[in-house]
């Protein structure tokens, strides 16, 4: 099956062609695998795609790695979809500039399941790490998938409180907890990282990581292997944790924080937006007091949530 993706991976490795460019040329030819066997002068015609970008194209070193990527994830157990794909997110593909292709480690059919995002500071307070596990468990029981980045702190902690539920809720009378039957009806913890899916960052989450893709949830990244977590991928990233979402919760927000860069994209994305009330004198709850000043629906329940 990935032999047949391949077209898809030697899309997603050209420089320099963001995902709106890549929508004009698929709406043109189609499929990567047409656009992949174009001559240079075809592509020269389109209005948008320069020289510059024609040359990345047609850059020999990328066809030579495609071989070599789908090796690895054919190892690895990593898949990729492409927009067109019925496991695609239909919630992520209406956003204004969906990634075209994703690659995945883990359960790609609970991708179109209800979610909800939780996002909030790295540096969490115990008050945050507390409220991301509550809601991550308690969500989590009700069926809800919880989308986050894998970062510490918060999204770290909504991720343990959804693996605690599904834990809790397959094996109530066993603490060892042997591998998991995944048809289960909790929610599943999606993964949204900022690099290629061949690293784990930060290190330290890799256990976290493996305990996600073993109950069930999955681990996923527009970027393709070999991209390192750069400070610039993770706005971008958070696109995808809005966009694929069906609401969005913040749990501790510092006044200047990219937490509330994702708050951004779920608003121009129509997604209702949850704040969790802080303590008035920490820095890491004035971002999310001045959201709930702004309008966004306080919430101290997990009852209060309705998407």
């Amino acid at each position: 099956m990935l032999e047949d993706k391949k077209y898809w991976v030697w899309f997603s490795l050209i420089k320099g062609l963001g995902s709106k460019r890549k929508q004009k040329l698929l709406e043109i030819y189609k499929s990567p695998k047409r656009i992949y066997n174009l001559k240079r002068s075809e592509l020269l015609k389109i209005c948008g795609i320069g020289k510059q970008t024609v040359d990345n194209i047609f850059n020999e070193d990328i066809k030579e790695a495609v071989d070599k990527h789908i090796s690895y994830m054919w190892k690895n157990n990593i898949d990729i979809i492409s927009i067109v794909d019925k496991s695609y997110p239909l919630n992520l593909k209406q956003i204004y500039d969906p990634p075209i292709s994703l690659y995945i480690k883990g359960n790609k059919e609970i991708l179109n399941n209800k979610g909800l995002a939780i996002i909030g500071c790295r540096e969490a307070s115990e008050y945050g790490k507390k409220a991301a596990k509550y809601f991550g468990y308690n969500l989590s029981k009700r069926g809800i998938n919880i989308v986050s980045g894998l970062a510490k702190g918060v999204d770290s902690y909504s991720h343990i409180g959804n693996c605690k539920a599904i834990l809790e809720e397959t094996y109530p009378q066993n603490t060892s907890y042997p591998h998991v039957d995944n048809k289960i009806d909790c929610g599943k913890p999606i993964a949204v990282v900022g690099n290629g899916l061949d690293m784990v960052y930060p290190a330290e989450n890799k256990i976290l990581e493996e305990k996600i893709i073993e109950l069930g949830g999955c681990i996923i990244s527009e970027y393709p292997l070999g991209t390192k977590p750069n400070k610039m991928h993770f706005p971008a990233r958070n696109r995808i944790i809005s966009g694929m979402s069906n609401g969005v919760l913040v749990i501790e927000a510092k006044e200047k924080s990219g937490t509330l860069i994702t708050v951004d994209f779920a608003l121009e994305q129509g997604r209702e937006v949850y704040v969790v009330p802080g303590n008035i004198n920490s820095m890491n709850s004035v971002g999310t007091n001045e959201l709930i000043k702004q309008g966004a629906k306080l919430v101290t329940n997990y009852k209060e949530i309705e998407i």
